[in-house]
C-alpha cells in the first residue's frame, strides 16, 4: 500500500530543458539516491520522449525500459477519480450524494454522511493513520475490497466530515468499492476496460494480488544500501488507492488525455472538475490530484513498498513528465525525493531548489545508530562502577538512579509512537518502508529501558 506522502512543490516556469541536461541531472543524481533502476518520459502537446535507466531487479541485468510497468502507488488515486467522474456523466453517481446510497454497509454509521466529493477531496474525515492501518489482502479474495471497506465502515471518521482535509487511503478504497457496486464489475476490471485500454495504455493493469514477470522489483533501505522486496504483489483491498501498474510511456499518455482538453475518455469539463480544489476545506487537492496554485502545476506522488513514483504536469502549457524509481526512500541517505522532483523539474524547465532538510534527517538517522551502542556501554560501565553507584545516598541519591527511567521511557514512546504518528503510520508501517530506520528506533527503546531497569537493578541487588 501505498504508504501516503503528498509532496508540496514550489516552481517558477522557465525555458523547456534539453534531453541532455536529463541526461546530466540522471548522471549526477541517481547515485545518491542508490536507486537500481528508473524510467521517466515528458510528453509536450501528446508528443512523448522518454528513457530509462538501471536494472528492474538489482543484479539481474534486465534493463529498465519507458515500457517497463511500475507500481505507481498513489497516482492511482487520479484514475480511481477519473472512473468516479465517468459514473457521474453516466448519471449514475452524484458527487454530493452520501456514500450510503451506493454502499447499504454504510446505512445507519457515523460516516454513513460521507458525501463521494469529500471522499475524492479527503475531507471525509478520515485520517491519514486510519488509511494506513491496513497493507495486505488477508482473504486474497475477488471480494477482498469490498470485505476491507465493510470493516472501514464501521470505524467513526477522526473528523467531522467537511471539515478538515487529511489525506486518507480509505477514501479511495471507499471510492474503489462504490465503482464496483454501481458498475457491477470488479474495480480492476473497471478501470482495465473503461481507461487503461481506451487510452492506450498497453502496459498497465491494476493489480490482482497476482505475481506479474517484467514488473520493475521494489527494493527498500537498508543502512546505506538497497535490498530487493521479497513479496511484491500488489492487493486488491490497495488497488483504487495504489494499486494500478503501468509504464512511464502509459502515464505520459495519460497525462496527454488530461491535457488536451478534449471530450474522450471522460469529458474536458470532466477534466477540468478533477483540477480544481474539490472544496473550501480542500483548497490545494482536487479529484485524485494535488494542486500548486503559485506555480500552476498539478502532481501527485507515490510511496509503495520500494517504489517511488512522481506524475507532474503544467495544464496551461500542456506538458507534464512522470518518474518512476524502483527503490524506497532512504531516511537522510539514500533518498529519492532530489531524484525524482529533480528531474521532472529538469525535463519541463522548473527551478528545483534541492533539499534543504538533508543534514538534519541524516543526522537523526546517526543518532539512533549511535543510541543502541551508547546504551550498552553505559549497562557495563554501571557493573564496572557498581561500587560507586550502589554508594548513592540521601533524595539526590535517589534521583540520579531513577530518573534515567522515566526520561527511557519517554524515549522509547517518542520512537515508538510520537515520531511514526507524526507520519500518519505505526512503528510497524514504518517498517515496513524503511526498515533500517525502523528497527534502529525499535532497538533504542528496548537498549534505553535494558539499560535504566539494569543500573535499577544493580543499585539494589547491592544494597542490605
Amino acid at each position: 500500500m501505498a504508504l501516503l506522502v503528498v509532496l508540496g512543490l514550489t516552481a517558477a516556469l522557465q525555458a523547456a530543458a534539453s534531453s541532455g541536461s536529463i541526461d546530466e541531472f540522471i548522471n549526477a543524481e541517481m547515485p545518491a539516491s542508490g536507486a537500481p533502476g528508473l524510467a521517466y518520459a515528458v510528453v509536450e502537446d501528446g508528443e512523448i520522449t522518454s528513457g530509462a535507466r538501471g536494472e528492474v531487479l538489482r543484479g539481474s541485468g534486465d534493463p529498465v525500459t519507458p515500457d517497463t510497468p511500475f507500481l505507481i502507488g498513489s497516482i492511482s488515486k487520479s484514475i480511481t477519480a477519473m472512473a468516479v467522474m465517468q459514473l457521474v456523466e453516466a448519471g449514475q453517481v452524484d458527487l454530493d450524494a452520501p456514500v450510503s446510497r451506493y454502499l447499504e454497509v454504510f446505512a445507519d454509521r457515523p460516516s454513513g454522511a460521507i458525501t463521494i466529493r469529500q471522499l475524492l477531496g479527503h475531507t471525509s474525515g478520515y485520517s491519514t493513520r486510519q488509511g494506513n492501518g491496513a497493507h495486505t489482502d488477508q482473504s486474497g479474495a475477488e471480494d477482498a475490497l469490498s470485505q476491507h471497506v465493510a470493516q472501514i465502515a464501521q470505524w467513526t471518521p477522526a473528523h467531522q466530515p467537511g471539515t478538515v482535509w487529511d489525506y486518507s487511503n480509505a477514501n479511495y478504497q471507499i471510492l474503489g468499492a462504490v465503482i464496483e457496486a454501481v458498475s457491477g464489475e470488479d474495480y480492476a476490471g473497471y478501470v482495465e476496460r473503461q481507461i487503461l485500454a481506451p487510452i492506450g495504455m498497453e502496459d498497465s493493469f491494476v493489480a490482482d494480488g497476482e505475481r506479474h514477470d517484467g514488473v520493475a522489483r521494489g527494493h527498500l533501505p537498508w543502512f546505506g544500501t538497497k535490498r530487493p522486496v521479497k513479496d511484491s504483489r500488489p492487493n486488491r483491498v490497495t488497488a483504487p488507492a495504489g494499486g494500478v501498474i503501468a509504464s512511464a510511456d502509459d502515464l505520459a499518455r495519460y497525462l496527454a488525455v488530461m491535457m488536451n482538453g478534449q471530450d474522450d475518455v471522460i469529458s474536458a469539463g470532466s477534466k477540468a472538475d478533477m483540477l480544481r480544489p474539490a472544496s473550501g476545506a480542500s483548497p490545494n487537492y482536487g479529484f485524485g490530484w494535488s494542486l500548486d496554485a503559485e506555480s500552476g502545476t498539478v502532481f501527485h506522488t507515490g510511496t509503495s513498498r520500494g517504489v517511488e513514483t512522481l506524475a507532474l504536469f503544467v495544464p496551461a502549457e500542456r506538458k507534464g513528465a512522470v518518474v518512476l524509481v524502483n527503490a524506497g526512500s532512504g531516511f537522510g541517505f539514500g533518498e529519492t525525493a532530489t531524484l525524482r522532483t529533480g528531474l521532472s523539474a529538469t525535463a519541463l524547465g522548473l527551478d528545483h531548489d534541492g533539499d534543504a532538510g538533508g543534514w538534519s534527517r541524516k543526522s537523526i538517522f546517526l543518532m539512533f545508530a549511535l543510541l543502541p551502542p551508547f546504551f550498552m556501554f553505559c549497562a557495563v560501565w554501571a557493573w564496572l562502577h557498581r561500587d560507586r553507584l550502589r554508594a548513592k545516598s540521601g533524595f539526590s541519591g535517589l534521583v540520579s538512579i531513577w530518573l534515567p527511567l522515566p526520561m527511557m521511557i519517554a524515549l522509547a514512546w517518542t520512537a515508538l509512537y510520537l515520531i511514526p504518528a507524526l507520519f500518519g503510520i505505526s512503528i510497524g508501517t514504518l517498517y515496513l518502508f524503511l526498515p533500517d530506520m525502523a528497527l534502529m528506533m525499535m532497538t533504542t527503546a528496548a537498549t534505553g529501558l535494558l539499560w535504566a531497569v539494569f543500573r535499577l537493578g544493580v543499585f539494589y541487588s547491592g544494597r542490605s
